[in-house]
């Protein structure tokens, strides 16, 4: 690991923003980011007032993303990444400016809020030689990363069956009309694109299937639901996938899942066993293989693999979550670019921009499906 920190800025995620304050928290938990710059808000005071409250050189707090690029990518320590925690509608236009000016790119999910900007996002990426990854961060548990590993060992044989469910309760009412700015945009088709529930929650599990299955998506069937009255939005989805392997999919994402809170949740079958996560109970796996005694498997226990426990910083039975498992994804980045300063490449779990493309397919696949009348739509 080399002693330089990682020069780091950020597009929004100013003052009272959720996402951008856990992708701080992230950068920092290892010591390998030095905040350096941002472009923290739309509003001029309010960018500079966040600025200064996380102690970033005035002269480097920018009214502008645009202006941010510019500069930063001609400065002599300019920031070598920066984090996107904008509203989806801008990710395009961030990441393209920012990937013009040679820096490296962190987005949060998903990557845009159409496909034709996710697919230009892609081209650019591909030939620009810098590094791109999407913030789908429980790919970053140490316990999924352990089903990955079990899924590609064989360990549950053929994989047959893909449940995967991401419910929350937050929008069961029409808080954005009372002012809730997280729910204001996420509901707002102009900031949100073309998907609600689908978009910000049910892409983390649509991953999450592909991720630890090693499986790819090849189509789908859509039954998008708006329950709260006045809302443009899905606020509900159940969506059945078919898997490149023949494996079958259910696909559930709601945010007026009343009394759920943050309930994403994976079962995997195949023909020789099955295994089960759910991230409110992120510590544990459970293990059934075919006609024997279910196990439960611990993160930081003797039974997981080199690649939970290089994602595990405490010893089992002190919780990690959240947190840890977006820092795990900033860790892996940092030694991706640390690997890029002496022109080198390094392969790690993190998703990158072809995750980012599934992803927004993915949404838009969804919505025509389910405007047809629930057909199937190839991904």
């Amino acid at each position: 690991m080399s002693s330089e920190k990682i020069r780091l800025g950020i597009v929004g995620g100013g003052i009272g923003a959720f996402v951008g304050s856990i992708h701080r928290i992230a950068a920092r938990l290892d010591d390998r980011y030095e905040l350096l710059a941002g472009a923290l808000s739309s509003e001029p005071r309010r960018a500079a007032d966040s600025a200064a409250e996380l102690g970033i050189d005035p002269r480097r707090a920018y009214a502008s993303f645009e202006e941010m690029a510019k500069k930063e990518g001609k400065l002599k320590h300019g920031i070598e990444a920066v984090a996107i925690v904008t509203p989806n509608h801008l990710h395009c236009a961030v990441a393209k400016a920012f990937l013009e000016a040679g820096i490296h790119v962190i987005c949060d999910k998903p990557l845009s809020s159409s496909l034709e900007d996710a697919e230009q996002i892609e081209k650019i990426v591909e030939g620009s030689g810098l590094i791109f990854a999407i913030t789908y961060n429980y790919s970053g548990y140490p316990m999924v990363r352990h089903a990955r590993e079990m899924v590609a060992a064989g360990k549950l044989g053929n994989i047959r069956v893909i449940q995967v469910e991401y419910a929350q309760d937050w929008l069961a009412t029409n808080i954005e009309a009372e002012g809730q700015k997280q729910a204001a945009w996420r509901t707002d088709p102009t900031r949100a694109g073309t998907g609600g529930s689908i978009a910000d929650i049910g892409t983390h599990a649509f991953h999450l299937a592909e991720f630890i299955s090693g499986l790819e998506a090849k189509s789908l069937l859509a039954d998008l639901d708006t329950f709260v009255a006045g809302r443009s939005l899905d606020d509900n989805a159940n969506i059945l996938l078919h898997y490149s392997n023949g494996a079958k999919g259910m696909l559930w994402s709601s945010q007026v899942a009343s009394g759920q809170e943050n309930a994403l949740r994976i079962r995997l079958f195949g023909d020789k066993g099955g295994l089960e996560w759910a991230q409110e109970d992120p510590n544990y796996l459970q293990y059934r293989p075919l006609r024997e005694t279910r196990q439960i498997l611990t993160r930081g226990g003797p039974a997981v693999g080199e690649t939970a426990a290089r994602a595990t910083r405490i010893p089992a039975g002190h919780p990690e979550g959240f947190l840890e498992g977006f820092a795990n994804l900033y860790q892996d980045i940092a030694d991706m670019i640390e690997a890029s300063r002496t022109g080198k490449s390094l392969t790690t779990l993190v998703p990158d921009v072809t995750d980012g493309v599934k992803g927004v397919k993915f949404v838009e696949k969804a919505v025509s499906s389910n405007a047809a009348g629930s057909i199937w739509q190839h991904l």
